[in-house]
C-alpha cells in the first residue's frame, strides 16, 4: 500500500516523509507515542508551549535548513543566554567577560586570558587527555571547579577525568561580552511551538503524494507486529534505537536519560530566564527550564501570561523502559555500534537514520540536513 514506512515521527522521520510525499510517494509514518514531533514535542499548558522532552532551541549556520523549516513555521528572535547558579552565585553562560569579571574581578580581555593561562600552567596541562584537562585548559581551574565539574558529572554520571575531551570542545568561551550561547547565524523558536511546525510538515495537502500518520503503534512490540507492519510498505525508514531493532542481540548500547519534573506555578516569573543551570554537585537537578521565556512571556496574541511552567531536569543512567537521550560515544560503545552498523548494512530494505538510528548526538539542524540528504539520495 505504501512506498515507505517511516518509524518515528520526530524530525528525521517527518522531514523524510515530507520529501517522499513531495516526490509523489505514499508514506505511512508511525510512532509508539501518542503524539508526533518526537523529542521536540511541545504541549500547551496555561497558554505556554511547554517543551515536554527538554528545551530545544533551534540554531544553525545552514541557510538551506533554515529556509526549509521556515516553510512550516515562523521563528521568533529568541537568543539563548543561560545563567549558571553555583550555590546562589549567578554567572553568565556562555563563559565570557561577564563570567570572568564575576569570578576574578578582571576587567579586560588581556587580564582574563592571563588568568586562564596562569591556572592552566599551574595545573601542568599541555595536551588535554580528558574532559577535566580540556576544561581547565579552556577556562582555568576556578571556573572548572564551580561551573563545569559538578554539572558535567551530574549530566554524564561519570567523573570528568573519565570523560572524553571532545564533549567540552563545543562549549563557547569568549573574551567578549557576547551572551549569545550559540555562534549561529540563524536562531529562534517556532511560533506556536515545534508540534505545530511538524504538523504543517506532515499535513501539507498540496503534496503530490500522501502521508498517513498512525500513533500509539509500537513497531517492535513483537516479531509478529513488526512483520505485519513491514508488509504494508516497500521500504522502511527506521529512526528508533539501532540496538533495539536487532533485539539487543549484541548487547545494549549505553545512553544517558533525563527525567523532567514539571509544575505550574501561580506566579508570573519564577527565575527570569528560560534556562538556569545548577552547577554544584549537591543540587540533584542539572537545570530548571522556565518555558514561557522561550516566547518572551507572552501568548500568541502578545498578552502577558499570569502563570508560569517550570521543569527541573534530572540526568540518569539509561535502563530499558527509559527514554534514551544522549549516546555515550566512548570507545566501548563506538565499537559496539560499529558491529550493529554492520548488521544494519545487510538490511537491504531498511534505512537507519536520526539520533537513535545512527547512535549519534545530533543538533536539530544536523538532523534536518541528514534527513534531506537521505531523501535526496534515496528518492528517485
Amino acid at each position: 500500500m505504501y512506498d515507505y514506512l517511516v518509524v518515528g515521527a520526530g524530525l528525521f522521520g517527518s522531514v523524510f516523509a515530507h520529501e517522499a510525499a513531495k516526490a509523489g510517494k505514499k508514506v505511512l509514518i508511525i510512532d509508539k507515542r501518542g503524539n508526533i514531533a518526537g523529542n521536540v514535542y511541545t504541549r500547551k499548558m496555561e497558554g505556554i508551549n511547554v517543551h515536554v522532552y527538554g528545551a530545544h532551541i533551534f540554531h544553525t549556520n545552514n541557510k538551506v535548513v533554515w529556509e526549509y523549516l521556515s516553510q512550516f513555521a515562523t521563528f521568533n528572535r529568541f537568543t539563548n543566554s543561560p545563567v549558571a547558579n553555583y550555590k546562589g552565585e549567578l554567572y553568565s553562560l556562555p563563559f565570557n567577560m561577564y563570567t570572568f569579571n564575576k569570578m576574578w574581578g578582571v576587567v579586560t580581555p588581556q587580564e582574563a586570558a592571563l588568568k586562564i593561562e596562569e591556572q592552566k600552567k599551574a595545573a601542568g596541562i599541555t595536551e588535554p587527555k580528558n574532559l577535566e584537562e580540556q576544561a581547565i585548559s579552556l577556562v582555568g581551574t576556578d571556573i572548572y571547579e564551580k561551573l563545569v565539574k559538578g554539572y558535567t558529572q551530574k549530566q554524564w554520571g561519570r567523573p570528568c577525568s573519565e570523560l572524553p575531551s571532545f564533549i567540552i570542545k563545543r562549549l563557547p568561551v569568549r573574551l567578549t561580552f557576547d551572551n549569545n550561547y550559540f555562534n549561529a547565524l540563524y536562531q529562534g523558536i517556532p511560533e506556536g511551538g515545534y508540534t505545530r511546525m511538524v504538523e504543517n510538515m506532515l499535513d501539507d495537502r498540496n503534496l503530490p503524494g500522501s502521508i498517513e500518520v498512525r500513533l500509539n503503534v509500537d513497531y517492535l512490540a513483537s516479531a509478529k507486529v513488526k512483520a505485519e507492519i513491514d508488509k504494508e510498505a516497500d521500504k522502511v525508514v527506521y529512526t528508533g534505537a539501532i540496538d533495539a531493532y536487532f533485539d539487543y542481540s549484541l548487547g545494549n548500547l549505553e545512553y544517558r536519560s533525563v527525567r523532567f519534573d514539571t509544575e505550574v506555578l501561580d506566579e508570573p516569573n519564577y527565575q527570569g530566564n528560560a534556562a538556569v543551570n545548577y552547577t554544584d554537585a549537591d543540587t540533584p537537578w542539572t537545570r530548571i527550564i522556565e518555558h514561557k521565556w522561550f516566547e518572551f512571556g507572552k501568548d500568541e496574541n502578545g498578552n502577558d501570561l499570569p502563570k508560569t511552567v517550570i521543569s527541573r531536569e534530572y540526568s540518569s543512567e539509561w535502563k530499558p523502559g527509559d527514554e534514551p537521550y544522549y549516546p555515550v560515544n566512548d570507545e566501548k560503545n563506538s565499537e559496539l555500534y560499529a558491529r550493529y552498523r554492520e548488521l544494519a548494512d545487510r538490511e537491504s530494505r531498511v534505512i537507519f537514520g536520526g539520533r537513535l538510528g545512527e547512535y549519534k548526538y545530533y543538533d536539530m539542524d544536523a538532523v534536518v540536513a541528514a534527513a534531506l540528504e537521505c531523501a535526496k539520495r534515496e528518492i528517485k
